[in-house]
């Protein structure tokens, strides 16, 4: 066989690159040292006492975390997928000699990122950057909200009750039933719309008008009305609302921060539908914000789908902010391809 040199590896990444690599544009707008110092805080107090930092950098294990989620594979196929992909390599910055992380390593870098409840924070690094070169407008600010499928369970119907109810089944917690505990999601709800039914969680997304960038979300489980965590997302920033009829109503209307325009759809009730006037507003509203179902589009589509594979919102908590971060990362690189073209 053929001795593979340095200059074949070169040259093999020079043709990826005139084919158009993904990753390759993603990296080359990204500083991803602005999440250095919050990864950095969370593993010096997890191994002050472990005798030294690990033989990976936690850079390029939360890359590998970001190509994890754009490609929707798992820990085992992470490794394979890195060992066996050039354009993988190039992105984590590994020559062909250099060590892969295995999938040992790259579960217990999560699950200590999971524990120190870290992800809102890593998602405001990337918030303050795209605020700070002017990317989100702010003329506008849309919100809705989508389901996230978690795997199901297959409980009795008192076992459900329980759950539903804040309890946790007292068989399940018996010794001998320690590792089907760990199986049991009880904090996923089932819930049902337009005759579907879905359980899981829900990403609550706030995003800007103009960039399609989320600004802010929030995680619930499944059951928890749209309009629930309208709220929490909203801050003085906001200065026109957009969404859909799920958050109309005097209720929410009253709780709005003063100085919020307020662009929610209007609902038709039994014996009082809309007037032709109201229907007309609502189609000049949905032309803006319509753009939030871009977003989620653009998850279902390209980033393969918005679900979860993990138990417990904890877990769920990470992996849906993970989503909506590389979202961001997404929309920038196209934002910035786009300006380079217009300017």
């Amino acid at each position: 066989m053929k001795q593979i040199g340095f200059f074949d590896e070169n040259n093999c990444l020079r043709k990826l690159s005139k084919l158009g690599d993904q990753l390759e544009k993603l990296d080359s707008v990204m500083e991803w040292r602005i999440f250095e110092n919050t990864l950095n805080r969370v593993f010096m107090k997890e191994h002050k006492n472990a005798g030294g930092r690990p033989p990976y950098s936690y850079l390029l294990l939360f890359k590998t975390l970001i190509l994890q989620r754009l490609f929707n594979i798992s820990d085992d196929q992470a490794e394979f997928q890195i060992n066996d992909r050039m354009t993988f390599r190039r992105f984590l910055g590994l020559s062909l000699g250099d060590l892969v992380p295995d999938a040992k390593t790259i579960w217990l870098f999560r699950d200590t990122l999971v524990k120190a409840g870290v992800m809102e924070e890593l998602f405001s690094c990337f918030s303050r950057q795209l605020e700070q070169r002017g990317v989100i407008s702010h003329k506008g600010t849309i919100v809705d909200a989508t389901f996230v499928e978690a795997p199901r369970q297959r409980n009795t119907r008192a076992e459900n009750q329980q759950i539903k109810e804040g309890k946790t089944p007292e068989e399940w917690e018996k010794p001998e039933n320690i590792h089907k505990l760990r199986q049991k999601d009880i904090n996923a709800r089932w819930t049902k719309k337009n005759n579907e039914r879905h359980y899981g969680y829900k990403d609550h997304v706030k995003a800007d008008a103009e960039s399609k960038l989320i600004t802010h979300y929030a995680v619930t489980d499944a059951a928890v009305h749209d309009s629930q965590a309208l709220i929490e997302l909203l801050d003085e920033k906001d200065k026109v609302l957009y969404a859909d009829s799920a958050y109309s109503g005097e209720p929410i209307a009253k709780q709005l921060p003063e100085g919020i325009e307020n662009q929610i759809h209007e609902k038709g009730y039994r014996n009082k539908p809309l007037s032709e006037a109201q229907k007309a507003e609502n189609k000049r509203k949905s032309r803006i914000r319509v753009r939030i179902e871009h977003v989620f589009g653009y998850m279902t589509g390209t980033m393969r789908g918005v679900t979860v594979r993990s138990i417990g919102i904890a877990r769920a908590t990470f992996n849906i902010g993970l989503t909506n971060l590389l979202y961001n990362l997404c929309r920038y690189e196209i934002l910035s391809r786009k300006q380079l073209v217009t300017g």
